[in-house]
């Protein structure tokens, strides 16, 4: 649990790889607010590269066509990954051997493989490679944890249920740049099912803290194959664990934006609606809980920290060990789909 005070410090150094998912956007903006100094971007798309300088006032000094370039020229505190899943290896490879930490978006890796490498290359130099959640930075969730495994509010969890998707990436309007790989099944890992999985998942796996589920049983369904013929846009995922029961219900077809996490205890009943809304119950009647301001608010202060020495990630949401599993999930997720089978992950 993330219990450290933060003190001011100057904004890390940070190179960019990739400009293709629309995360970037959030990053823009932490830059134009001085929370970050980016000294290279790596962005072999010339069009897309163009288009992000001018929108934001970016030197042309900071561009390269690629991390091994970039790298050439740059020392940064860290990367932060904004390209699609499957290329997320490449940058920790060309990272690692120079001692630079990599921050990805979510997920951490399409394949379990490529996990694998990941870890191995973290583990040989001496890095952090940790991936951001737009979750791990909600209050509601936070104090969810402390409630539930530092508090005891609940008891033990015996059910946990989490609602992650949205219209669909097409009908929100994302990027034609972003939309190129996200509806992907090989750049992208799946559709829905990874999209939106990834954070049941990483939640969930927070939650039982770092326990791994028994088995994984997943269904996908394909309801708009005229806006995403190569990918699923729903998929229901069950985690069994010894004595608790994970849902996550992902999809792209949603009437409304959804990111919530619902726990069942022995005692008590929580529900994280959103970012700053929390409700609990515990016998008839629901009440609504004062939100707490989480000791982390964003990601660059987490990582600043990290880097610091001042934290370590083992068990948080961003965290190797976590994200390893994430990926093992989705997965076994994507197989139990395919074939219609449950897939057995811990035999334990």
């Amino acid at each position: 649990m993330m219990m450290f005070i933060q003190v001011n410090a100057q904004p890390l150094k940070v190179g960019v790889a990739g400009l293709n998912h629309d995360h970037a956007l959030g990053l823009m903006g932490q830059y134009k607010r001085g929370e970050v100094n980016i000294i290279g971007i790596a962005e072999p798309d010339a069009q897309l590269a163009e288009k992000y300088k001018k929108r934001f006032q970016l030197p042309e000094s900071i561009f390269y066509k690629s991390v091994d370039e970039m790298l050439q020229h740059i020392k940064p505190d860290a990367v932060l990954a904004y390209n699609a899943i499957a290329d997320h290896l490449a940058v920790v490879a060309a990272c690692a051997p120079k001692g630079i930490s990599v921050m990805v978006e979510k997920p951490l890796a399409t394949t379990v493989e490529d996990a694998n490498k990941m870890a191995v290359l973290a583990n040989k130099y001496h890095i952090k490679v940790l991936t951001n959640y737009e979750t791990t930075w909600y209050p509601s969730n936070q104090q969810i944890y402390k409630m539930v495994n530092e508090e005891n509010i609940t008891g033990h969890i015996r059910k946990m249920i989490v609602h992650m998707g949205h219209q669909g990436p097409k009908e929100i309007g994302c990027s034609k740049e972003f939309l190129s790989w996200l509806t992907d099944p090989v750049k992208n890992g799946g559709g829905a099912l990874i999209d939106f999985g990834c954070y049941g998942a990483n939640l969930m796996t927070w939650m039982m803290k770092n326990k791994e589920p028994l088995s994984v049983t997943a269904i996908t369904k394909h309801i708009k194959p005229e806006a995403y013929p190569f990918v699923d846009d729903d998929a229901t995922i069950l985690l069994e664990y010894p004595d608790a029961t994970g849902i996550i219900e992902a999809s792209w077809n949603w009437t409304f934006g959804i990111k919530d996490l619902e726990v069942f205890g022995e005692k008590s009943y929580l529900h994280a609606l959103n970012a700053n809304t929390l409700q609990r119950r515990d016998t008839v009647d629901y009440y609504n809980l004062s939100v707490q301001k989480a000791v982390y608010s964003d990601n660059l202060t987490y990582l600043a920290d990290v880097l610091r020495g001042k934290i370590q990630p083992d068990n948080d949401l961003s965290s190797l060990d976590n994200n390893l599993i994430v990926v093992r999930i989705l997965s076994a997720a994507r197989e139990s789909a395919r074939t219609g089978r449950t897939i057995l992950l811990n035999k334990k």
